[in-house]
């Protein structure tokens, strides 16, 4: 149903670039302060949340703790390379790319950005297309493309009443997504698609328990779209489940959001070390954000693969590029199902996120990510769908 005062589905497209990122909020697990997925050209931003309790990490496992003593397995590694680079995000300012490989000495195999459904700003909506020339720019760069695709509209409001899930469920925006899936097939090459991440949280418009969304409606969605996508013969889609990270089992449990093997090729977790800052826990190591909730993902997909599709770390409250060294050291070798890692290079709600935020942290995460078990960009004939993980 197309409620009053938003334009058909068989829209004119936008005529703008996408936002880099949509709406998010994320949680440091305090739980839960989140940043939105945030554009860096129209703000698409979910409502601020306070801080539940603070938990104790004394009873986590350290990192030595975790599998170690076998060969590290290479990874796919990229970022969200934000506007603050050269004015403009990634893709849309092939700059943004060389600027970030500059500074990580290594150029990446995977460069990550978004889009959501539609442009409300003025009315009526327009919709955004799928982005081919972002993708190709990509491609023609060896780099593999990392979509996030979602179903919002921006200005981005956890009441969106036009973008619930239902709507989706029930072929409100089949329409638009068919002729988003066409494009991706007359596009033709894998690229990475990761829809409504961080559905465990409720800090976006499509999760469970917000903006009227009901049990349950979450896997019918992903499955409605998963099979338009299908319909139209669109099959080099290689899709992301994505979560938020969830130590302390406060957020929508991950096993009643899972769509099931056959609709999801690859798993994924978003988690940041907030530091020393407002509403935080404090310092947090890659293995304290991340160790308990990949392990509870695993267990619902063993078969998976497994993409870090969000990291990264504040600087204040500790080391950033010690933290940095920590990660990029432990990740290949004790996180041995973790076969993609995505550093999120973007200025975000006063956040000190990307890795120029100091000298140091420059230098540390361009020392690690040297290490040839990063794989560099040489995927431009990458032709298998799902994509596989990085061979030696």
């Amino acid at each position: 149903m197309i409620r009053s005062g938003e334009r058909s589905v068989t829209p004119e497209t936008s005529q703008q670039s996408p936002p880099s990122r949509v709406s998010d909020a994320r949680a440091n697990e305090k739980q839960d302060v989140k940043r939105p997925i945030h554009s860096n050209r129209r703000p698409i931003r979910a409502s601020a949340f306070l801080a539940l309790l603070a938990i104790a990490f004394c009873c986590l496992p350290s990192a030595t703790a975790l599998a170690k003593g076998k060969p590290a397995r290479p990874l796919y590694w990229g970022a969200v390379m934000g506007s603050q680079l050269t004015g403009t995000a990634a893709p849309w300012d092939v700059g943004a790319i060389d600027k970030f490989e500059q500074l990580a000495g290594k150029r990446a195999s995977i460069v990550a950005f978004s889009s959501p459904f539609a442009d409300c700003i003025v009315s009526p909506c327009s919709f955004f297309p799928f982005p081919s020339a972002g993708m190709e720019t990509l491609r023609q760069r060896g780099t593999i493309p990392f979509l996030t695709w979602a179903s919002q509209s921006v200005p981005s409001s956890l009441d969106e009443p036009s973008f619930q899930l239902s709507d989706v469920v029930n072929g409100d925006y089949d329409a638009y997504i068919r002729e988003f899936a066409k494009a991706a097939r007359e596009w033709g090459h894998p690229f990475f698609l990761r829809l409504d991440p961080e559905m465990n949280g409720f800090w976006f418009p499509w999760s469970e328990g917000v903006n009227g969304n009901l049990p349950g409606q979450f896997i019918a969605a992903w499955r409605h779209v998963h099979d338009v996508f299908a319909s139209v013969g669109a099959t080099n889609a290689t899709w992301v489940w994505c979560p938020n990270i969830d130590f302390n089992h406060k957020l929508t449990p991950l096993k009643s959001l899972y769509p099931g093997k056959e609709y999801v090729d690859w798993t994924c977790l978003d988690g940041f070390n907030w530091g020393a800052t407002a509403n935080s826990v404090g310092w947090q190591n890659f293995n304290q954000i991340f160790h308990s909730t990949l392990h509870r993902m695993i267990k619902i997909a063993p078969e998976k693969p497994v993409m870090i599709g969000e990291v990264a770390s504040d600087d204040r409250g500790g080391s950033k590029a010690g933290w940095i060294r920590e990660m990029l050291r432990i990740v290949p070798s004790h996180y041995r199902k973790v076969r993609g890692l995505i550093w999120y290079d973007e200025k975000d709600q006063g956040m000190h996120w990307p890795i120029e935020s100091s000298h140091a942290a420059t230098r540390a995460f361009a020392k690690g990510i040297s290490r040839s078990v990063f794989r560099p960009n040489v995927f431009s004939q990458i032709g298998t769908t799902p994509i596989p993980p990085p061979q030696q």
